[in-house]
């Protein structure tokens, strides 16, 4: 009875050190979050209180009211983000259905070499190929326009979000093609009304993926934008809203804030989709 007892205790033990250890991680990791939030309310003055306060004496909507009346050109940069984002994710998965499709149907050494050039091209850090990226472009005239934006940027994503359709497309049985076939439909209609649909998960996964990926993108929209009205949101604030020798930290946490509004949505109602999309392309069969 005493070692039961004793089992049952040290269960109860380890159970609390559990919880008492995910809370704290879970803490930790939404602290950033908290501090975005309260700092955009205070003013600039208290966020450079030392030792800072963890909610503002008294919450004020200045930093917002200043950027909704003063700073239109966060706007600008919103809207450029969101044009880019959109775009790279419609073409992302356009590619991915058709390249993904052939990756996963058509067994010959020309796809395992395509396979492997895709899985070659994840290796390399995104600035080891802005060099030659930017010569390239520059020769094609496209430097500086969100055109040329759009197709480097979906240059980067697309090759992980081909091997991430293949996976999926690999999942449906081949016995549903054969049937369709059976009945005189052809290798474009079968894609695109039969095997498409059965695939929707996976498909919302990566435009997802790519919607998110694009967003938070800096190195390809300060390499290749100068504009100041074609810049996306990252650039943006950073060029504009951090100065060389001080921030309005209340106006910086407030274009934050803001910023991220599409990204939580995009979270709150596909993140259950998403997660679907995500294991059932990592589990065959």
């Amino acid at each position: 009875m005493a070692n039961t007892s004793t089992l049952k205790h040290d269960s109860r033990l380890f159970i609390l050190a559990k919880y008492v250890l995910l809370v704290s991680i879970l803490l930790f990791l939404l602290f950033p979050l908290y501090w975005v939030l309260v700092t955009s309310f205070k003013t600039n003055m208290e966020a450079y209180q030392y030792p800072p306060t963890f909610f503002p004496h008294t919450p004020v909507l200045d930093s917002f009211i200043k950027l909704f009346t003063q700073h239109n050109q966060f706007f600008v940069y919103y809207q450029n983000n969101l044009i880019v984002s959109a775009c790279v994710a419609l073409l992302c998965c356009m590619l991915a259905i058709f390249a993904g499709y052939s990756l996963a149907r058509f067994k010959n050494r020309w796809n395992q070499a395509f396979f492997a050039l895709l899985l070659v091209s994840q290796m390399f850090p995104v600035i080891s190929r802005m060099i030659s990226l930017y010569a390239i472009m520059g020769k094609l005239g496209i430097i500086n326009t969100l055109g040329g934006l759009i197709f480097a940027l979906l240059a980067a994503q697309v090759p992980f979000c081909i091997i991430l359709m293949a996976s999926f497309f690999a999942n449906i049985p081949t016995e549903i093609e054969e049937a369709a076939f059976v009945d005189g439909a052809g290798r474009w209609r079968i894609l695109l009304t039969i095997v498409t649909p059965l695939v929707k998960s996976g498909l919302l996964a990566v435009g997802i993926y790519a919607f998110l990926m694009t967003w938070d993108d800096y190195l390809h929209a300060a390499t290749l934008i100068q504009a100041d009205n074609l810049r996306t949101l990252s650039v943006g604030i950073a060029l504009r809203y951090l100065g060389e020798l001080s921030y309005d930290w209340s106006l910086v946490n407030a274009i934050s804030i803001i910023g991220t509004i599409p990204v939580v949505l995009l979270f709150f109602f596909f993140q259950k989709y998403m997660i679907k999309g995500l294991v059932a392309g990592a589990v065959k069969g």
